[in-house]
């Protein structure tokens, strides 16, 4: 067992706190990972804002990179010195879902099973199963997906959650392809990672919706062809006339609100797509006639962590990166130390930062 520091959160809306944190040595199918750069994302915020559950105190952070420490036993894809991107769904490869060939719907994904704790022996819930805001972390060991050591830590570690979420519901949920017309609604990390990743897959037209200047500026930088604000003009309406009439072949609602989904469900051309990537809250209600949903057809998605498979998607994402090809590093506002996530939830609310990332 090892003590580092790392960031907790103790109760509902309480300012997170840097303790010092009990490593156990990794068990049977375990690794503990020396974190080089975590991402603040919003779900941390979540956990924070008893959004997620109340299951205190929480070890916040799940979107990283770093190099493997050490493994337990039974270990056998996975050694010390091994640059990995971590994921908070390691599949099984047992349940109904895996045996079936979709292991990326796994319903059975696995975390370490020991805990890491307080010096008083409290118990931490790490989120997403990883908690990343720490020197280091114990994990399972499929949490951990090696990828080209030669890639950034600070843009890699985003594949972890947010811009996976968004390139997955562009690239597999979504399956948007050469030609098609998509549209975006909601450009934050997310939602420009979905636009990132219509342009990796060949889109024709992508259009990004935000009811912000400043994030349809980035969304134009990161591949969208136009953009409309939602402030000044009906988002289904001005889809519609960017795509002849019709609207987009593909809708990706990243904001996760009755509204949004409703502009995406309308927005799409017939036989069209939507892909719901946007988490909504528990109390949020949808209400639409069910002959528009027979008469428009096509198909209605959610996205799980963009339908990813880390094994098969995190090394062919940094491949692509080293290649230029996919703009990682564009995600990436600002470098902070372990000190400063706290700010960074505040700055989520101001539009001016896709993700802050905390460097060790």
């Amino acid at each position: 067992m090892q003590q580092v520091k790392g960031v907790i959160a103790r109760g509902k809306g309480a300012p997170v706190e840097l303790v010092t944190v009990n490593v156990p040595d990794p068990g049977p199918g375990e690794a503990v990972v020396a974190i080089q750069a975590c991402g603040v994302c919003h779900t941390d915020l979540h956990y924070r804002e008893g959004g997620i559950g109340d299951d205190y105190p929480y070890l916040l952070g799940h979107e990283a990179a770093g190099i493997v420490e050490s493994v337990g036993p039974e270990v056998h894809d996975l050694a010390p010195g091994d640059f990995v991107v971590l994921n908070w769904r390691a599949v099984c490869g047992a349940c109904r879902a895996c045996r079936r060939g979709r292991p990326w719907y796994c319903f059975a994904t696995h975390n370490a099973k020991q805990k890491m704790t307080l010096t008083d022996g409290t118990e931490l819930s790490p989120a997403l199963g990883i908690g990343a805001f720490i020197d280091k972390t114990l994990v399972a060991a499929g949490q951990c997906t090696k990828v080209d050591p030669a890639a950034r830590p600070a843009a890699a570690g985003l594949l972890g959650c947010g811009v996976m979420a968004g390139l997955g519901a562009a690239l597999n949920t979504g399956n948007v392809g050469r030609g098609d017309s998509v549209a975006v609604i909601g450009c934050g990390g997310v939602g420009s990672a979905a636009i990132a990743g219509a342009r990796l897959a060949g889109a024709n037209r992508i259009i990004a919706v935000d009811l912000d200047d400043r994030k349809l500026n980035k969304a134009k930088e990161l591949g969208a062809t136009h953009t409309v604000n939602s402030k000044q003009s009906d988002p289904v309406e001005a889809i519609q006339q960017l795509t002849d009439g019709f609207g987009a072949d593909v809708v990706i609602d990243a904001v996760g609100r009755p509204e949004t989904w409703k502009q995406a469900f309308y927005g799409r051309d017939l036989a069209g797509t939507v892909v719901l990537v946007g988490v909504p809250t528990p109390e949020m209600q949808l209400e639409l006639p069910l002959l528009d949903v027979f008469g428009r057809g096509g198909s209605l998605k959610s996205s799980w962590y963009g339908d990813c498979l880390p094994s098969r998607d995190f090394p062919m994402l940094i491949d692509l990166y080293l290649q230029g090809r996919l703009p990682l590093d564009a995600f990436v506002t600002e470098e902070i130390g372990i000190d400063g996530v706290e700010a960074a939830f505040d700055k989520m609310h101001g539009g001016d930062v896709l993700r802050s990332v905390v460097v060790f």
